[in-house]
């Protein structure tokens, strides 16, 4: 007979059992607003930047891997880090940019739901926005009844979805490796690349997923970690942020080679629905159905992770987290607002993203604080190396999005 010990020892022998919340992270890294900015510039600078997105899968294994790191060792997350070090201003100033971050997720992943649906089945915008917030919010009630493992499961399950949408198209037409190996060469082409590469690169690193990734890690050990357990769920956790966004620096990659290989020229590839109408009429409807499909579940899943991460951001006060229709309603109702008034959803999307990049030095400073710190991470604080690659990789992203605001307000 199998001792209570032995059964209490054989998940964490099993690397499977300690793999997941990356999955659920990542799929920050293929919403629809990404979508939107790999088909652009795949479909008018074929494949130039393609280096940009290999550069930015590696400041997102980094950073993703901090946030994870501290939720294991402190057990705790980073509003929930800040909310003790700030005075009472200084935490109702950060919860309130962290909350416009919160809303601003939403209306860009509900655009792209919305957009989705319209493709599929003609629903009129608003109507597809109200619809993909519903689903989102039924998804994250279902799921929450049964813990952080039921959630990861349902959100990898849509991660795949938007993989096989977004690979369909280059099974149809495969890209030249000579020129798509020219692509990995660090160069740009004028002004307009420049935007581009700050708006691919610089938004890689989404400020909700930062939040919630320290409280994935955490919940899904089920608090913070025994001591003598910490290196090995470390290592897992690499494991787990390497292989989460490989895949999804693949869908990126695939889209902007779908766009370089089948779209480039094609009118009207700066928007959702001109990119789907482009892909149709260039590998068939069926490809056109994938690419929907993916973005529907692009959407569908962003939303729900997004609205995880507006849970997490209420860490930050001394307050109970509002129940989930609460939340939902607060990020939701801008979202829905907006396509209401008739906003052109490409639009929109556009300055969602501007937003965000106003929210990410808030987050993005503290985690590498943190993580650089003996009093917090113990032994476990971050190498010299990993803390000059954070440090550059912060800048960057700093710099960059920095460059991608000034660009966008001045036009």
């Amino acid at each position: 007979m199998t001792s209570t010990a032995t059964r209490t020892r054989t998940p964490e022998r099993r690397l499977l059992h300690l793999l997941g919340p990356a999955f659920v992270a990542a799929v920050a890294y293929v919403d629809p607003g990404n979508v939107a900015a790999n088909l652009t510039a795949g479909a008018q600078h074929g494949y130039l930047l393609l280096w940009v997105l290999v550069v930015a899968s590696g400041m997102a294994v980094l950073v993703q891997h901090l946030s994870a790191a501290l939720g294991v060792v402190t057990g705790r997350t980073v509003p929930e880090h800040l909310r003790d070090r700030l005075g009472a201003r200084g935490r109702l100033a950060f919860f309130a940019q962290a909350q416009v971050v919160a809303i601003a997720t939403d209306v860009a992943e509900v655009i792209g739901g919305a957009v989705a649906l319209g493709l599929l089945f003609g629903l009129p915008l608003w109507l597809g926005g109200l619809v993909t917030g519903l689903v989102s919010t039924a998804v994250l009630a279902l799921t929450s009844q049964d813990g952080a493992r039921r959630f990861e499961a349902v959100i990898i399950a849509m991660l795949g979805v938007i993989a096989v949408g977004f690979l369909a198209g280059l099974v149809v037409a495969p890209p030249d490796p000579a020129e798509a190996a020219a692509g990995l060469l660090p160069r740009f082409d004028g002004t307009d690349t420049v935007l581009l590469a700050a708006s691919m690169l610089g938004a890689t690193v989404m400020p909700h997923a930062i939040y919630l990734h320290s409280a994935l890690a955490r919940d899904h050990h089920g608090g913070a970690v025994e001591p003598s357990r910490i290196p090995r769920v470390l290592r897992a956790t690499r494991t787990d942020v390497v292989a989460a966004l490989a895949l999804a620096g693949v869908v990126n990659v695939a889209m902007l080679l779908l766009a370089a290989t089948s779209l480039r020229g094609a009118a009207g590839t700066d928007t959702l629905e001109g990119a789907h109408a482009a892909v149709v009429s260039s590998l068939g409807p069926g490809v056109g159905l994938f690419f929907a499909i993916g973005l529907l579940a692009s959407g569908l899943a962003s939303t729900s992770v997004g609205s995880q991460a507006g849970a997490v951001i209420w860490g930050t006060l001394r307050h109970r987290v509002p129940p989930l229709l609460v939340r939902r309603v607060i990020t939701l109702a801008p979202a829905i607002a907006v396509l209401v008034a008739g906003v052109d959803p490409t639009r929109a999307l556009v300055l969602s993203q501007v937003v965000l990049s106003f929210g990410i030095p808030f987050v993005l400073v503290p985690l590498l604080r943190l993580t650089s710190s003996r009093a917090v991470m113990g032994e476990h604080a971050s190498t010299p190396l990993v803390r000059a690659l954070a440090v550059l990789a912060g800048v960057a992203v700093v710099v960059l999005n920095a460059v991608l605001v000034v660009l966008t307000v001045t036009g």
